[in-house]
């Protein structure tokens, strides 16, 4: 189905995509910081730098190195490189980019239910840091996987129908660690739910042989693999 294809490529793509199109946003709106008049944010950036910094930083110094560090935010985000760094400085820099919000608020706020153009300049930032904390789940593994419903309909199967000893496997493992019932990983692999309790029960069987050896490990264990065993699914 065709929602299904646009759900798969979005699970492959869309994380990507967020981490560019926020690269994007640093870049081209860092770079605007870099000369004098073209950011519109510009006025408000050095007061909340003379705010933050107690008039120890100038105006326009400020503006330059808030611009830079944002160059460098956007071009880590397109390459990807430095991954972890990237997404800690990122929040550092998000930080900042709310802090008008509690700095400056007579400046965003006409009255507390009307913002003025810059209010609503900064927060709409906060799409940005909802986008950031998406991207910091990457950092240790974090990523999109697709449903049952939306894998493809149809296993690998060879010429005469046959399904590989390494491809069962792979449906097996997959289905028990995403802890699909056996109606769910048939659905998604395109097998019938026998076929799917049998090659689960062939796996754990083995394990459970395997782990009663001598060679293996003894008694308990065996015992726990021989529970993980879902009988009523």
């Amino acid at each position: 189905m065709a929602d299904a294809a646009v759900h798969r490529i979005l699970v492959a793509r869309s994380l990507m995509l967020l981490r560019w199109a926020v690269g994007v946003i640093f870049l081209y709106f860092g770079a605007l910081k870099l000369f004098p008049g073209y950011s519109p944010a510009e006025s408000l950036v050095m007061e909340t730098i003379k705010v933050m910094t107690f008039d120890l930083v100038p105006g326009r110094t400020g503006v330059v190195f808030t611009g830079a560090i944002e160059c460098g935010l956007g071009v880590l985000l397109l390459t990807g490189w430095l991954r972890r760094l990237t997404i800690y400085a990122l929040g550092l820099q998000l930080l900042g980019i709310l802090a008008p919000l509690v700095l400056l608020p007579t400046r965003l706020f006409d009255s507390p239910a009307t913002p003025t153009i810059e209010g609503q300049y900064v927060l709409k930032d906060i799409i940005l840091v909802a986008a950031g904390m998406v991207l910091a789940t990457t950092i240790s593994g974090g990523r999109l996987v697709a449903g049952p419903h939306t894998a493809p309909p149809t296993s690998r199967r060879g010429a005469r129908g046959a399904v590989s000893a390494d491809e069962k496997l792979r449906i097996v493992l997959e289905s028990i660690r995403a802890d699909h019932t056996a109606r769910e990983a048939a659905r998604a692999h395109g097998i019938t739910t026998e076929e799917f309790r049998r090659w689960r029960d062939e796996l754990l069987d083995g394990a459970v042989a395997n782990m009663s050896s001598p060679q293996g490990p003894q008694g308990s264990d065996a015992s726990i693999v021989e529970r993980s065993r879902p009988e009523d699914r």
